[in-house]
């Protein structure tokens, strides 16, 4: 692949490590460029993302430096979007099946996760509910699990485990320390509960996601854990 791409991310973010993910599976040449969104630099908004966010790709154009965007260069936004192009460009890398009914399965899966998961999962973990809706969340994706398959949409690493796989590790992060700004013993329980026999099959697919030479690359979690606790000092008792 001739053309040049660079990934704009951030370390913390989960949409960030989503793309980190899909170019590691696809073993995609690329470089990356780390954006302070607390200082961002000027040139960001007005060369690469308007809106000022991360994740963004730049593809094509001049070879140029990351800090130095080319106007002739595609700039690419949204995790997901960024991800069916990247299916996309790398058609042998198998992150987007071939056969239509399963890559409306893997686009079926990316929904549902968004739908389902995303917006309970870090409304928990800033205080602002319960998990009871992540249990709900996660029962509806366990019912698209196929029994027997390895990943979301059967028995090849997709967009759809991309998708939900930085969530999966912040899950483990919230369960396993209790960091978060819910009271304090709710990361625990949430654990607890997940352990269970209600939820072995989605558990096995965490299993297998947290195994993944691909999450374990991209994945930081001891720098995960020292963000949270910085910034989830105020805790309810």
């Amino acid at each position: 692949m001739s053309e040049q791409l660079t990934l704009y991310l951030h370390k913390l973010s989960p949409y960030s490590q989503k793309i980190e993910l899909a170019l590691a599976e696809a073993n995609a040449p690329h470089r990356t460029y780390q954006v302070d969104l607390s200082n961002k630099p000027e040139w960001f908004a007005s060369k690469v993302n308007p809106v000022g966010k991360v994740p963004v790709v730049t593809y094509g154009g001049p070879n140029v430096e990351p800090d130095d965007p080319s106007p002739l260069s595609a700039k690419i936004a949204e995790s997901n979007v960024i991800l069916e192009f990247l299916a996309d460009l790398y058609p042998d890398s198998g992150l987007l099946p071939k056969d239509p009914v399963l890559r409306a399965k893997v686009r079926f899966f990316m929904d549902a996760s968004n739908k389902h998961i995303e917006g309970s999962c870090y409304a928990f973990i800033l205080g602002r509910e319960s998990y009871d809706n992540i249990l709900k969340g996660i029962e509806f994706i366990q019912e698209l699990l196929e029994e027997g398959g390895d990943f979301a949409v059967g028995d090849h690493y997709t967009i759809a485990d991309a998708c939900i796989s930085p969530l999966i590790a912040r899950l483990k992060v919230v369960t396993e320390t209790d960091l978060g700004r819910f009271p304090v013993g709710m990361g625990y329980k949430l654990g607890e509960e997940l352990k269970g026999p209600k939820f072995a099959k989605f558990m096995k697919y965490v299993q297998r996601i947290l195994d993944r030479p691909s999450l374990k690359q991209t994945h930081d979690e001891e720098f995960v854990i020292t963000s949270f606790k910085t910034r989830f000092t105020e805790r309810v008792q």
